[in-house]
């Protein structure tokens, strides 16, 4: 699934030709990706969102190459074991923010486990935004998207 519904949904009043990729690895982690999208997209980025690309379905995120080596910046977030910002940072030189999301069950300790996951990625370029913090990630994805700090 690309998008929110049915379709992808990018944000077109900005002339901006970067973009903030987010990439969500579960459904059940939607509405926290979907708050980094729509909070990235008030600010003015261009973003798209891609979701059910967890580690457990490997192939559906290989689908996705072309749009990850396209993003300026990516937001990757996920719940249970938080392997996918490790597998995506792995894939890209692209910065990449993670978001660890409380849903999850057994071990999953209401995201701590995410979090201690991907506080702990060897990827490069790998920043952590606390649990369920969709609007963190979006707005530090479009700081870095339009170069916040690059003003002379």
């Amino acid at each position: 699934m690309v998008g929110t519904g049915a379709g992808t949904r990018e944000f077109r009043g900005h002339p901006n030709i970067l973009r903030v990729l987010v990439l969500c690895a579960g459904t059940a982690d939607l509405p926290v990706a979907e708050e980094a999208q729509v909070t990235a997209e008030a600010l003015g980025s261009r973003v798209e969102l891609v979701a059910d690309v967890g580690v457990a379905g490997l192939h559906r995120l290989l689908a996705h190459r072309r749009r990850i080596a396209g993003a300026r910046v990516l937001v990757v977030v996920a719940g249970l074991e938080g392997a996918l910002p490790s597998v995506v940072g792995g894939l890209t030189d692209r910065p990449l923010i993670a978001v660890p999301t409380s849903i999850g069950y057994g071990a999953h300790l209401r995201g701590l486990a995410p979090l201690l996951a991907m506080l702990n990625s060897c990827a490069a370029g790998v920043t952590v935004v606390n649990v369920d913090n969709g609007f963190g990630a979006g707005y530090a994805a479009h700081l870095i998207n339009v170069g916040a700090g690059s003003r002379t």
